[in-house]
Parts: structure tokens; sequence; C-alpha cells
């Protein structure tokens, strides 16, 4: 049976990132875009990296250009983006897809672990739902990922614990993370 631990990922540089490396740690993991009108989330994103890392947070973003075209440009150039407008200092990794033929395979069993993706909220999100319905190689199975900013926190022993939908802001989670890497101390 797979665990978190045993997936590797590519960081922005395209460089083997092994999550075993991760044990012991609480992990955010979100896919992302840098024209996403979430994107003011990465704010809170550092912001709850900045208050937890030496507790045990990590957060681990995963650009994806699959809704809307919204994570343009290379590895690096989005990295600079979310440096310069976000000041991020947490790990960014290579672009990926969360969704259809191609997706890679830690989200696969993300979504295998907690298939709910909350609903989201209002009619923008609704009809974006609906255009991503359209997209070709996607289809809405079951845990499909919606849009940018979807959340998977994981636990310290490499547990998917929860799953937060875009409308979710990092403010809203911070309450259960908390509760997560205060255990770390214990």
């Amino acid at each position: 049976m797979a665990s978190i631990y045993s997936f590797k990922v590519k960081n922005r540089k395209g460089e083997d990132v092994d999550l075993a490396d991760y044990k012991g740690k609480v992990l955010l993991i979100v896919n992302t875009a840098t024209g996403c009108g979430f994107t003011p989330q990465y704010e809170g994103l550092e912001n709850l990296y900045k208050k937890y890392h030496k507790s045990g947070l990590e957060i681990l973003d995963f650009p994806c250009n699959q809704f809307g075209h919204q994570a343009l440009g290379t590895d690096e150039e989005i990295h600079e983006f979310c440096t310069a407008k976000y000041n991020t200092t947490f790990d960014q990794m290579s672009k990926i897809e969360v969704n259809g033929d191609n997706t890679d395979p830690l989200y696969e069993y993300l979504k295998r672990e907690i298939a709910d993706d909350p609903e989201p909220k209002g009619m923008k999100n609704k009809l974006a739902m609906k255009a991503i319905g359209a997209m070709p190689g996607v289809s809405r199975e079951k845990g499909f990922i919606k849009w940018n900013f979807t959340k998977f926190i994981v636990d310290k022993d490499g547990k998917v614990v929860g799953r937060y939908g875009p409308t979710d802001t990092p403010d809203q989670m911070e309450k259960s993370i908390e509760e997560l890497v205060d255990s770390i101390d214990k």
C-alpha cells in the first residue's frame, strides 16, 4: 500500500525530491497558479509557513496550468513572481497536472485518500467547474480537483487528514495546522 512517503516529485529546478524526507513533518500541499483570482492566498500561505515552520510545517507548492491557463511561464518565472510579489519562502515544486490522463501520481494518491473536495461557492466557481468538465483529457472523476488552490493537509505520520477547496483561505486552516504541529513538540 502506498503512503505519502513513497512518492518522489520534482522541485522547480527539476531535481528529485523524496517525500520520505518530510517524515515527522506536517505538510500542506497545494496546487497553485500565479494568474488566478485566488493567487493572493500566497500571502496567507506564507504567513502560515512563517508562523509554524519551526514547529514542523512544510508547504509544498505545485504550480498547475490546467485551470484557465493561469500558471503561465517556466517554473523559474513562477518562482520569481511568487518571491517578488508575496515573499514566499516555502518549497515550490515543478509544474504538474492534477486531473486527467497526465495527473501526477502524488495527486492521484491525494485524491484517493480524500475525494470529497468541498463544493465551491458562488456562480463564478460553478461556471469554472462546468468549463473544466469540458476540458480535453479531464473528467469529473471521484476526487476531481475543481480549481487552483485546492489544499491537502498531511499529518506528521503521513496520513492525509484534510482537504480544503479553493475558496477556503489559509486562515481557515490555521486551527487544524496548529493542532497538528503542536503535537510534534509533545
